[in-house]
């Protein structure tokens, strides 16, 4: 991999980057360092290469012309024909972090432009330069330093430059946690020994201990690389303190359909990506109240577990509609015995219209017609005088609640919608799923009817919000 760093002290990149590892990596051909003088490329018969900022203000501005020449001068040298990503180093740019370093270790070739005195004429920049990139929030006298971190950071995921090569991956920031303890001989040292896992010879424990250690620096270190720190599994292990409230939330992350925004130790938001809708939980409203700045100040639609989010979510987001259901829960394993005497199958579009009328709580045509192309609404047919006979339907939502059932009124008290409820319930068993399902408060008839079911209530209520 070759790097190009345009400065104005070479010696100041070279000095950094010839030496140690990133050294031994050049004499083995694998790496490039090329530092590229801009004063080399000035007109000026003083080797100036700053002056005065139009519109007045304090220090002096490097030149475009002499930036721009030299910039010329290492894509005639590298001869490629891809695009060369150019890497302005300055404090207004992205912070520098793992990720960036290994998405630049993908390029062929890098240029770096180090900037010195008030910064770089705006014009250069805009010509030249395709990422800008900052490796904290305070100010240093020009770029080169700033440049031969991100290089050393950069060079180290090149294939080849490290021994190891697990050990450019498997240290500080993999998987947003900190590197565990280690050590060395002696096996004591200053009355304080190693721990007695390290040296027990059983590799799964090791692992184990360097896992926890790593996550319990990372809590107490750095709270800001935690918070990012496998979301989903921190989420889940709040959520199943109480699976029946949470089974919604539960279920949303085991099938894959949740981006979990925040956890903490007192609540949990995420989104449903399907959806779009958001579900949040806590403990109390303060912690809701943080939760709830991690969604979209445009949200349209909320579900959550506690009447005081509810409440802050109707005045924060400005909702009008409050809805208050039951949250019901299969929890059994074993398949319930199918529909006899009437035939379930998938529901095509050319039941929109039929759907439609027949489901006002949908209250778009457009948006029934899609639920019936994704296959998740299911009709119970019956034989009548002109042939099947649609008697009913049920399905599940975008967010995996069991929903939509509908019985005809010439179909009803025959047991219809037990029979629906049997082959959903059997249809998410079969798939490794829970089902669940949302019952308005004053929907005495299905709440019944999930009893008879085998559903589990929950003793708290779901409110959905919109």
């Amino acid at each position: 991999m070759r790097f190009h760093v345009l400065t104005l002290f070479p010696e100041m990149v070279l000095g950094c980057l010839n030496t140690s590892i990133l050294g031994r990596a050049a004499d083995r051909g694998l790496l490039e360092v090329d530092a590229v003088n801009i004063r080399d490329y000035t007109l000026d018969k003083h080797k100036k290469v700053d002056d005065y900022p139009y519109g007045g203000g304090a220090g002096m501005l490097m030149q475009a012309q002499p930036v721009f020449d030299a910039w010329q001068a290492v894509r005639q040298k590298s001869g490629s024909a891809c695009p060369m990503r150019v890497i302005y180093v300055t404090p207004q740019g992205k912070v520098f972090n793992q990720q960036m370093a290994r998405e630049f270790a993908g390029e062929e070739e890098l240029c770096f432009l180090c900037g010195h005195y008030e910064g770089v004429d705006e014009r250069v920049l805009e010509e030249i330069v395709t990422d800008y990139v900052s490796i904290g929030d305070y100010v240093l006298t020009g770029g080169e330093l700033p440049a031969a971190v991100m290089i050393d950071a950069i060079a180290r995921m090149v294939p080849g430059v490290l021994k190891n090569q697990e050990s450019g991956e498997v240290e500080s920031f993999q998987e947003n946690l900190l590197e565990y303890p280690q050590y060395t001989r002696p096996e004591v040292w200053n009355g304080r020994p190693v721990p007695e896992v390290l040296l027990s010879g059983d590799h799964a424990k090791v692992d184990a201990w360097r896992k926890e250690r790593s996550v319990e620096r990372t809590k107490q270190r750095r709270p800001d690389l935690y918070a990012g720190y496998d979301l989903p599994g921190r989420a889940l292990e709040y959520l199943k303190k109480d699976r029946l409230l949470h089974a919604d939330m539960i279920e949303d992350i085991r099938n894959g359909q949740a981006k979990v925004l925040a956890v903490r130790e007192d609540g949990v938001i995420l989104k449903d990506t399907v959806s779009g809708v958001y579900m949040v939980t806590a403990q109390n409203p303060d912690v809701g109240e943080r939760l709830l700045s991690m969604a979209d100040p445009d949200a349209k639609v909320f579900t959550c577990h506690q009447r005081f989010l509810a409440e802050s979510i109707e005045r924060r987001f400005q909702k009008t509609f409050l809805s208050e259901c039951f949250q019901v829960v299969y929890t059994k394993k074993s398949p319930l015995p199918g529909p006899e005497g009437i035939a379930v199958r998938t529901l095509g579009e050319e039941y929109t219209d039929l759907v439609h009328s027949l489901y006002p709580l949908i209250e778009k045509r457009e948006r029934v017609r899609e639920i019936l192309g994704q296959g998740i609404l299911y009709g119970a047919f019956l034989p009548g005088e002109k042939g099947e006979e649609l008697a009913g339907f049920i399905g599940t939502h975008e967010e995996g609640s069991m929903g939509i059932l509908h019985v005809l009124e010439k179909f009803r008290h025959r047991g219809i919608a037990q029979q629906l409820e049997r082959f959903l319930i059997n249809r998410l068993l079969e798939q490794g799923k829970t089902p669940y399902g949302h019952i308005f408060t004053d929907n005495l008839a299905s709440l019944q009817l999930q009893k008879k079911m085998g559903f589990r209530v929950c003793p708290g209520k779901i409110y959905w919000i919109s």
